[in-house]
């Protein structure tokens, strides 16, 4: 079992930064592959980044491409989402996921392949 606990969401101007913290519990968290998705009102859960175990494999949506950066400290068990140059259309909740370790291709878009989820934290971008 892998507890997940998001943190650093809260209210940015457009243009501004922000950093999200996810705080893992339980079993080895080294051993996951580590994930942010959003999610806006009315709209589908969708993914943002995710990391490979090690820290040096990543991979972005297109939207998030060059503004946002993962990264996870195995040490501390936790995993980033640095947020720069915000948008509104930024504004969700952002969950952190923890990737069930059979699955090795690289659809990180699939969220069935995600064992355990953080509750989420709100990220409101204003224009």
């Amino acid at each position: 079992q892998v507890q997940l606990d998001e943190s650093g969401g809260g209210l940015v101007q457009a243009g501004g930064s922000l950093r999200l913290s996810c705080a893992a519990t339980g079993r080895t968290f080294s051993g996951y592959v580590m994930s942010w998705f959003r999610q806006a009102p009315g709209k589908a859960r969708e993914f943002v980044a995710a990391i490979g175990w090690s820290g040096d494999s990543t991979n972005y949506a297109d939207s998030v491409k060059g503004r946002f950066t993962i990264s996870r400290d195995n040490a501390k068990n936790t995993v980033y989402l640095q947020m720069n140059t915000l948008k509104p259309e930024d504004t969700a909740v952002y969950y952190c996921a923890a990737r069930n370790p059979i699955f090795t291709n690289s659809n990180y878009r699939a969220q069935q392949t995600y064992s355990y989820w953080g509750q989420g934290t709100q990220v409101t971008v204003s224009s």
